[in-house]
């Protein structure tokens, strides 16, 4: 992708009835999808839909869903607190160059990634007392504030084993250069088992009230809601809360050990890094106040782009990610784009696209180099990250194009 070719126009967004979208690509059943949303009668209108936007489960991925007095646990997701987090170093890409595979490896160590299972070290779960440089006094804080789960599997083990790991899909670490040659470390990933138990629990509890109140099932069960000033309501929220401060303290914390990798590698005494982490959810919800009114902003694959606001958007393993500042613009609920968003779905790009190809994408990039079990995450299943970024002009600027080097992936 070239990135210097993003126009500088600013877009204009598509109003659809009680839909406004910065995409350009829906198709039929993401806005049919978009619309169901919408209906609902507690959902403040217009929805936002971000220029990344595809079908998701209940609410569309990269919607903006604003709610007076409720809230819809499916649209905030099951991996609450999902995001992203950045750290500029002090490396320039002549630097670290002939280092990566080492990195990679290193990586690959320190930051344990997939689907954890029982007993499996180094690629799954840490022990409850691991120390592994994490920062205890984060994690036993974590551990006593968890909310009531019914799951026997959430417990302080589940907490403390998945904490500081990375996770499989579309979570990754990456090593970028941005237009000064100067090496960042990106990262990916969410709140882990621990928020999906929570997730799960809570979107089948909606499910289960709703029945009971209403004669007339909705079209979509997904978008069974919690009603402001009861009790489940509270539950959710404070849990929610809760996975999206351990979403943000895992993201830190593998940040850590990937600055401690890069420092090793490097044999570089002292500080590594420059300024300090940009951090940004983009599956999560927030009391906001717009238009005068104070909502609950559930940003579904989007990220909050209020005024001067840092944020991250990625594109696919090959394209690079953007460092991007916000505008504030209200008609978005100043929110944008949270990536480039999946244009195939898993199964389609594994039926679709081939291994060779996703191996050439990757020319030139240090990677798992697993073309078979990555070939769902090849760039071609995603939208172009240069359409995207051209289509929200008017929701962010540009700071920095990050080009990736280096891409790390659980599988």
């Amino acid at each position: 992708m070239d990135t210097n070719n993003i126009s500088p126009n600013i877009t204009t967004p598509i109003e659809h009835g009680n839909v406004r979208s910065w995409a350009t690509d829906l198709d039929a059943q993401t806005m049919a999808q978009a619309h169901r949303t919408a209906s609902l009668n507690f959902v403040h209108k217009p929805l936002a839909l971000m220029p990344d936007a595809h079908l998701g489960m209940g609410a569309t991925v990269g919607s903006v869903v604003a709610t007076k007095d409720s809230i819809i646990p499916a649209a905030v997701g099951v991996d609450i607190g999902c995001g992203m987090v950045a750290q500029k170093t002090i490396f320039t890409r002549d630097q670290v160059d002939e280092h990566l595979s080492t990195i990679h490896t290193g990586i690959a160590k320190a930051v344990p990634s997939g689907q954890p299972k029982a007993g499996r070290r180094g690629n799954g779960s840490h022990d409850l007392d691991r120390g592994k440089g994490h920062d205890t006094k984060v994690l036993d804080r974590l551990i006593r504030t968890a909310p009531d789960v019914k799951s026997d599997r959430f417990n302080a083990k589940k907490i403390a084993s998945q904490f500081g790991t990375l996770g499989g899909g579309n979570h990754f670490v990456e090593l970028t250069v941005d237009e000064d040659d100067r090496v960042w470390i990106v990262l990916h990933s969410g709140s882990r088992g621990p928020g999906n138990l929570f997730a799960q629990e809570h979107i089948g509890r909606a499910k289960n009230e709703l029945k009971r109140v209403i004669e007339q099932p909705l079209e979509d069960p997904d978008l069974a809601h919690f009603v402001q000033g009861t009790d489940s309501f509270e539950a959710y929220i404070d849990g929610m809360l809760w996975a999206q401060d351990y979403a943000l303290e895992n993201r830190a914390a593998m940040m850590d050990a990937i600055v401690a990798v890069v420092a090793r590698v490097m044999d570089t005494k002292g500080f590594v890094t420059e300024g300090k982490k940009i951090q940004c959810h983009h599956n999560y919800a927030s009391c906001e106040t717009h238009h005068g009114i104070e909502m609950w902003i559930t940003r579904k694959g989007a990220i909050d782009a209020s005024e001067g606001r840092w944020g991250i958007i990625p594109g696919s393993m090959a394209t690079g990610s953007f460092i991007v500042s916000g505008k504030g613009n209200p008609s978005s609920y100043r929110s944008a784009s949270h990536g480039a968003g999946r244009k195939l779905s898993r199964t389609a790009a594994r039926k679709q696209l081939s291994e060779d190809t996703l191996v050439a994408a990757m020319d030139g990039i240090a990677w798992n180099e697993d073309a078979h079990g990555l070939l769902d995450e090849h760039p071609d299943a995603y939208k172009d990250i240069g359409e995207v970024m051209d289509n929200q002009t008017d929701l962010v600027t540009i700071e920095h194009r990050l080009e990736t080097i280096l891409n790390y992936k659980g599988t």
